[in-house]
């Protein structure tokens, strides 16, 4: 790990203190990846072009100029400009390498190579550099130049073949969820790449693809496929492969429940007043309910919770122990009693919007550890002169000379 952090006491007890990490991320996935780095106490330093910026920065919701979803991502992050096409800013970039831990990038693949910053040349720099990618296709083959977004690795990955209304049109799952799992994925391998240095002393090249990321969360999609030969294609709300697993009507609006066992089915049947259909032939079991779920079971399901409020049914599933939900928009969630004892939402003052606003904060609750952000998102290259001058020793001289040059 690297000495001298410039994260004080409110990150000094998380688990990535002193973790060092520059970050050539932008847009979502690789800032997302660095997002749960910083949030475990990680010093990330946000690398961005200057007088350009990451391209989130112009993204909605904007106030101001001020983009909230850039200020999500970026949260607890530090702020350098650096100009890494030209020759100054490509040496000073590999001054900072030998200072780090982790380097991520997102660019297109080739571009790095063609800035002369490849595995190969910070490897040689930091032999214990770890260095993180994630791409659309993966860092070779054919298709390993293509740009790619969110919408292009759910169309290739299957997702999108497997989602929405039964017997309707194919769409996109609503979040960009090849971003944000790709993120998570490259996190969680930073953080094994940073185990296993420990005990062998060595860095790590890592690769993970947003098309292979969307692929590997198909859950059983690809297992019916191998397994059975049955292609998926939208379910609406139900699972394919358990049931009842669905969202079903109310007298006043719908709701979702869930019993993947036996036991959570009789106890269903037991709140709705018929536990005759606990051993009935078509339903003793999950394969059984499967195949009778449509329209037998689901029918059977919704004649009853018609008849009741969701208030109603809550407490009625809820007390036999199954799982139940009711669909809640984003206001109810934001609101929700549930995320907001989990402190799901974190307030930061941020300069660029001159105020506190609030934003997702981590499912990973560290315990023992402060759960919020100590720092909002960087303004464009604010922390430039403080981290060149302590980490490179930059003078104040220095820095306004490479200012002017355009190197900062």
């Amino acid at each position: 790990m690297n000495n001298g952090s410039l994260n004080q006491d409110g990150l000094s007890g998380r688990p990535l203190s002193g973790v060092r990490v520059l970050d050539l991320t932008q847009a979502y996935s690789g800032p997302f990846c660095t997002m749960h780095l910083a949030d475990q106490g990680a010093e990330v330093i946000k690398i961005e072009v200057p007088g350009v910026g990451d391209q989130s920065r112009n993204w909605e919701p904007i106030e101001g100029g001020a983009s909230g979803y850039f200020s999500y991502i970026n949260r607890n992050k530090y702020g350098l400009t650096l100009n890494l096409k030209s020759d100054r800013g490509r040496e000073l970039f590999l001054e900072l390498v030998k200072t780090a831990d982790v380097v991520c990038e997102n660019f297109r693949v080739g571009t790095i190579d063609r800035l002369g910053l490849d595995y190969e040349t910070l490897r040689a720099v930091n032999p214990r550099i770890i260095y993180a990618s994630i791409s659309g296709f993966g860092l070779d083959g054919p298709e390993a130049r293509r740009p790619c977004y969110d919408v292009v690795a759910q169309a290739l990955g299957g997702m999108i073949s497997m989602t929405g209304p039964e017997g309707g049109e194919m769409v996109k799952v609503g979040p960009a969820i090849a971003d944000n799992y790709s993120g998570t994925y490259l996190s969680l391998g930073v953080v094994m790449a940073l185990y296993q240095r420990e005990r062998t002393g060595l860095g790590r090249r890592l690769d993970v693809s947003m098309v292979d990321t969307v692929f590997s969360i198909l859950e059983t999609g690809v297992m019916q496929y191998t397994i059975k030969g049955i292609v998926s294609k939208p379910e609406g709300n139900r699972d394919p492969v358990i049931a009842p697993f669905d969202a079903f009507e109310a007298k006043d609006g719908k709701f979702v429940l869930a019993c993947g066992t036996d036991k959570f089915w009789a106890s269903l049947c037991n709140a709705m007043g018929r536990p005759e259909l606990i051993d009935d032939p078509r339903f003793v079991n999950n394969s059984a309910r499967v195949e009778n779920y449509i329209p037998v079971l689901k029918g059977i399901i919704e004649d009853w919770s018609r008849q009741h409020t969701v208030d109603e049914l809550e407490q009625m599933i809820c007390s036999v122990g199954v799982p139940f939900g009711r669909i809640q928009n984003i206001k109810q969630a934001c609101e929700s009693d549930i995320l907001r004892r989990r402190n799901m939402l974190w307030s930061v003052y941020d300069p660029a919007f001159g105020r506190e606003i609030e934003m997702p904060g981590t499912p990973v609750k560290m315990h023992g550890c402060a759960d919020r952000a100590d720092k909002a998102a960087p303004m464009l290259g604010e922390d430039t002169d403080k981290l060149l001058g302590s980490l490179l020793g930059l003078s104040a001289a220095e820095l306004s000379g490479l200012r002017e040059e355009g190197v900062i």
